[in-house]
């Protein structure tokens, strides 16, 4: 992403090399002065975060290269003011940066797509809790300290080089890279120094700062020292002790919020924080967050967790999948005092120990999730609106933990449409005579509790799960049931419900016998709609609407048809079912017109068919065709 404008040989490595940053860098520069600019306290946050992740960098790095080892004493990160120069410099002494380090480390921008999200900035950036949301949100942290810096140099040096590096730049579409004498170098690691600008003096005072670390930077697992101006002796801010090797007693939940907004970088609070020590066989702590909002990668295809393993406080990876796919938004610290410091991320995933750390994660987080559900059940609501479509994967993927999730699976349904309908809860609710639990499945939750399909389940009073999401289409066919209740699609076979009591004063069924006029029809149409639709036949689902699609009895429900069919695999798919409710007037009308003359009928065979499949989302068959034939109704009709 980054352009190199008149940028120097390689070979001349003396030289000062300049680079332009991308031209959308440099709008981003001007855009976070003025868009973000009420927040430009979070800069100190940044370099701190960005300072503690370089000296976890160099242990990890110091593993497999020995001569790392000795540079990996007591870590530290130092913050310095000088009042009379107007800099503060954030110093760390972790693996530093080379030459292309730099340009690639600083010279470039959020992988997450430069120009939408400068788009986005510019449409809502007036600063709040958009503008740290913003910052969390797409990387850019470095880049904020140009709030509050006229200009920023950097000078470092890579833990296994000679060579040192000054970056420097003013923020207005430009930034230089100049080799660095050895006696102004760090012996390694990096030192970052803002000359700040005449609106922030405030970053200069010591209280300030402390304020500041407090609330942003405290659980940082690295010491933090003060040095308040030239010559002064630093101060120790922070003890850097790791949050997760606390006793819970012993953390506020401050330090934990400011913990998970590091951990996640995010600027939310987190809904349920789960902590605890396990001991026995294998000894590891953990630390868990579930987000308080929907993290931007919830959907990303890679499906991946993001989760910190330490051993012994030593990180050995920051992403690595220490939980199956549909408790991916689950952010997470191990700390194992059984595995090897040496291990590699390939012995990792392979770990036995790992993969029994892996069980038990996940075990304990839908123990904690089944509490949180009884005892705070609007703080569970919350979770599973965010969350519910990601863990409900769980159901399809990871059949020996179906029960477990059923156990706090919410749904909307026809009776309950908020979304807070649980298994036990509708099992409970039973009509008489109902043996099944009956749900719909498509992608529109408003459009399904209007299908018509629902008619005659309402009629009876029972409800019916509406399921929105992608997934549901595909768990519902691998789930037995639940509680000895099978799930049953209403748009699927012929509607079970006869021997269901109606509700007092609702529609009543269709007549169960076709009269000679409607066996026709039915026979008709069928001819006629043959290549579409697999049979016509009369509905016992039907209360108000002329007429709707199915699927057959045996086979796929529609939507896991579709979705099929959209991935190119509609070659082994079989033709709906088009069901008419022979005591609808249109029904009687049409029946009629095609006994006296079955040419004039074959237009409402097709508007019948073009519009069930209209209202279960779907196009017409022919739009031409279909808006002719309106045309021509219309015409009749005045």
């Amino acid at each position: 992403m980054t352009g190199h404008a008149n940028a120097h040989s390689s070979n001349d490595a003396a030289q000062p090399s300049d680079y332009g940053f991308q031209a959308d860098v440099a709008r981003l520069l001007e855009l976070m002065t003025h868009s973000v600019y009420s927040e430009r306290d979070i800069f100190l946050r940044e370099l701190v975060s960005n300072a503690a992740d370089a000296i976890e960098k160099l242990r990890h790095e110091a593993l497999a290269n020995e001569s790392l080892a000795s540079k990996t004493g007591a870590p530290l990160v130092t913050i310095s003011l000088d009042k009379e120069a107007r800099r503060l410099s954030v110093a760390d002494n972790g693996v530093g940066m080379s030459r292309d380090d730099l340009v690639a480390a600083l010279g470039t921008i959020a992988s997450s797509g430069t120009r939408a999200f400068l788009d986005d900035l510019e449409a809502k950036g007036d600063g709040g809790d958009k503008g740290r949301a913003f910052i969390g949100r797409f990387g850019i942290g470095f880049y904020s300290a140009f709030m509050v810096a006229d200009k920023i140099e950097v000078e470092t040096r890579r833990a296994d080089s000679t060579e040192a590096f000054l970056w420097t730049s003013e923020g207005k579409g430009s930034f230089q890279i100049t080799p660095l004498a050895g006696d102004r170098a760090p012996e390694y690691g990096t030192r970052v120094t803002l000359h700040l600008n005449a609106e922030s003096d405030e970053f200069l005072e010591p209280s300030r700062i402390e304020d500041i670390l407090r609330e942003h930077s405290g659980a940082i697992a690295i010491p933090i020292d003060l040095v308040e101006g030239p010559g002064k002796e630093a101060r120790r801010l922070t003890d850097g002790s790791a949050l997760w090797t606390k006793s819970k007693s012993d953390v506020t939940e401050q330090e934990y919020k400011d913990f998970y907004q590091q951990l996640a970088g995010q600027f939310d609070e987190p809904a349920l924080t789960v902590h605890w020590r396990a001991e026995g066989r294998t000894e590891y702590t953990v630390l868990a967050f579930i987000p308080g909002s929907r993290p931007f990668d919830l959907f990303d295809p890679a499906r991946k967790s993001r989760s910190k393993l330490y051993v012994r406080r030593v990180l050995i990876s920051r992403d690595i999948d220490l939980l199956p796919p549909w408790l991916r938004f689950v952010r997470v610290v191990v700390d194992s005092a059984d595995l090897p410091l040496n291990v590699s991320r390939e012995m990792v995933q392979n770990n036995p120990i790992v993969g029994a750390i892996r069980k038990a994660i996940a075990s304990r987080i839908l123990q904690e999730l089944t509490k949180l559900a009884s005892s705070e059940p609007e703080k569970f609501n919350s979770i599973w609106k965010n969350f519910g479509a990601v863990l409900k994967e769980g159901l399809h993927e990871d059949p020996q933990r179906r029960d477990e999730i059923f156990a706090i699976a919410r749904f909307a349904s026809v009776l309950r449409p908020e979304g807070e309908r649980g298994l036990k809860d509708y099992v409970e609710s039973l009509r008489p005579n109902q043996t099944a639990i009956y749900y719909i499945t498509g992608d529109d939750k408003k459009r399904l509790a209007a299908s018509p399909q629902l008619e005659g389940f309402r009629a009876k009073g029972v409800d019916v799960l509406l399921l929105d999401d992608a997934v549901d289409a595909f768990w519902v066919t691998s789930a037995l049931g639940f509680d000895g209740k099978p799930f049953k699609s209403v748009t699927q076979g012929k509607a079970d419900i006869d021997s269901i009591p109606a509700l007092e004063g609702a529609a009543e069924p269709p007549p169960a016998d076709a009269t000679p006029e409607i066996a026709l029809l039915t026979a008709q149409m069928k001819e006629t709609l043959g290549e579409h639709v697999e049979d016509v036949r009369l509905s016992t689902r039907l209360r108000e609407s002329p007429a709707c699609l199915v699927a057959p009895d045996h086979g796929l429900d529609l939507q896991l048809t579709r979705l099929l069919a959209e991935s190119g695999r509609s070659g082994i798919l079989g033709k709906p079912v088009l069901e008419i409710n022979p005591g609808h007037e249109i029904i009687a009308a049409l029946a009629k017109k095609a006994k006296a003359d079955r040419a004039s009928a074959e237009d409402g065979f097709w508007l019948l068919l073009d519009t069930a499949r209209i209202v279960d989302g779907e196009a017409p068959l022919d739009a031409s065709a279909f808006a002719k034939r309106v045309t021509a109704l219309l015409a009749r009709a005045g």
